[in-house]
């Protein structure tokens, strides 16, 4: 059964930078596309970057495009979310997510099969 799991979360000050990592177990990454979402209490679920191997298509929301960057490692089954010049609007539990069919449209959860357990990102003085 696959599984994913987020890492890299933590406490930042705003401007600062941190980089999240999902691992899949019990399953190749290159067959799937991967996303990140995060939410904020109070807040839907939001689509923040994908990355999509049956494509090559790469997805970036508005609010985070030119400073997060999202990358896979294949050899190590895992994705990568390179986060740049943090604003405390980035703040909220992060999610990693995969697909098996080709990305429609990235930004919705339910395009997405799988999830990990999240992990916390604060962006505060």
């Amino acid at each position: 059964q696959m599984q994913l799991v987020e890492l890299g979360g933590g406490l930042v000050q705003p401007g600062g930078s941190l980089r999240l990592s999902c691992t899949m177990s019990g399953a190749t990454l290159d067959n799937y596309a991967v996303g990140w979402f995060r939410q904020a209490p109070g807040k839907e679920r939001e689509g923040v970057s994908s990355i999509d191997s049956h494509n090559g298509t790469i997805y970036y929301a508005d609010s985070v495009k030119g400073r997060f960057t999202i990358s896979r490692d294949n050899a190590k089954n895992t994705v990568y979310l390179q986060m740049n010049s943090m604003k405390p609007e980035d703040t909220g539990v992060y999610y990693c997510a995969a697909a098996w069919l080709l990305l429609l449209y990235p930004q919705r959860p339910e395009e997405y099969d799988s999830w990990g357990q999240g992990t916390q990102v604060t962006v505060s003085t």
